[in-house]
């Protein structure tokens, strides 16, 4: 087992892995994806394919170093040693081979991870989520609440309010700090005004601006409908965030710089009221659920979320979501940007996502996935 996870329920104990195989694939988008960083037109990654005794686990490699992983040569080179080096172990040994890399390679840490946890979850015939918790699985909900992922604030209109509303959702995630503040802040009261009462708008800076541009943006929004305000600054010093917290309504969260945080022997207090964790950042599922735990214990909201996945890993993301038991909404309704995809996506209804019931993490791959 790996470490910093429940102990699971019963299993199949010492079987081996017999093979781990790495598939690659690039995924194009409907639309590019916008952030203060720039634009991403497709996804690349590998799908990571774990297999023992003809049943197979699936795992998502698919690094965005802008987000906070590896690149795509580091990855792709961990991936290969990995390859070299897990089939003939015992699984839980393997487990524990890979979270000797999370910290210097963890979108690939995460992918093989998830790839074996998923493999023993459906040797051990239960859903994911479940074998995640062991002990506690009775705690676990059988779906997620989302927010909708709309793109730019300037690039909205209330047509796309409508639609995100009708479609079940009441937090709506919008890009900001890729214009101009003022037309941004503009733009955002119009759309306000299109908002049912019981809807609000999840902002996320990618750390777009100074300390006195998000003071000012921040005092223009402090009456319209904002859940939250994600990496609002381009030096995101502590200090300097609690003091942009004390004086915001709405919480402010951590995204991009929570690692940076996290890995501080002495972190001090959380300097806001949440935490966005990307898993292919962090690392791997232990390392998220283990500071999604210890964020929980200090009051701190956590919402969970992925990088652009690929159903691969969109599926195994969601069932590490619920099992991390946060009662607010989640990151993970992405899959519509992908054009095409590895599998079938989880698809929101109603706002919210029904997870199966069946063992694994749900994913299924079009195509069996062979060597790379």
């Amino acid at each position: 087992m790996t470490p910093g996870l429940p102990t699971p329920g019963p299993s199949r104990t010492g079987i081996r892995l017999d093979a781990l195989d790495v598939r690659p694939y690039r995924l194009p988008l409907r639309h590019p994806w916008h952030s203060a960083r720039g634009l991403l037109h497709e996804r690349r990654g590998w799908l990571v394919r774990a297999e023992s005794d003809g049943v197979c686990g699936y795992g998502d490699c698919a690094p965005l170093a802008e987000a906070g992983t590896e690149s795509v040569t580091t990855a792709g080179r961990a991936l290969r040693q990995l390859r070299g080096q897990l089939p003939g172990l015992p699984i839980d040994a393997a487990l524990c081979r890979v979270a000797l890399g999370g910290s210097t390679t963890p979108g690939a840490s995460y992918a093989v991870e998830c790839a074996l946890l998923d493999l023993q979850s459906r040797l051990a015939g239960v859903p994911l989520r479940r074998w995640l918790l062991g002990s506690h699985a009775e705690a676990v909900s059988d779906w997620i609440e989302l927010n909708a992922v709309l793109g730019p604030a300037i690039r909205i209109t209330e047509e796309g309010i409508a639609l995100a509303v009708e479609s079940g959702y009441r937090v709506l995630k919008v890009k900001v700090a890729c214009a101009d503040p003022d037309t941004e802040i503009e733009h955002l009261a119009r759309l306000s005004r299109a908002l049912p009462t019981d809807a609000r708008l999840r902002l996320d800076a990618n750390g777009g601006w100074d300390l006195d541009t998000a003071g000012r943006v921040i005092a223009a929004l402090s009456g319209l409908p904002i859940e939250s305000l994600e990496e609002p600054l381009d030096r995101p010093d502590s200090a300097g965030l609690a003091r942009l917290q004390d004086s915001t309504p709405f919480p402010l969260a951590l995204d991009e710089s929570l690692v940076r945080w996290a890995e501080r022997d002495d972190s001090g207090p959380f300097p806001v009221r949440r935490a966005v964790i990307k898993p292919a950042v962090m690392g791997g599922v232990a390392a998220t659920l283990g500071l999604a735990g210890r964020l929980r214990r200090l009051g701190i909201e956590v919402v969970l979320t992925g990088i652009i996945d690929s159903a691969a890993g969109l599926w195994a993301t969601a069932q590490v979501s619920a099992a991390a038991q946060s009662p607010i909404p989640q990151g993970l309704a992405t899959s519509a940007w992908l054009a095409r995809d590895l599998g079938p996506p989880p698809i929101p209804k109603l706002g919210r996502l029904a997870l199966p019931d069946a063992p694994g993490s749900g994913f299924e791959p079009f195509h069996a996935g062979g060597g790379a």
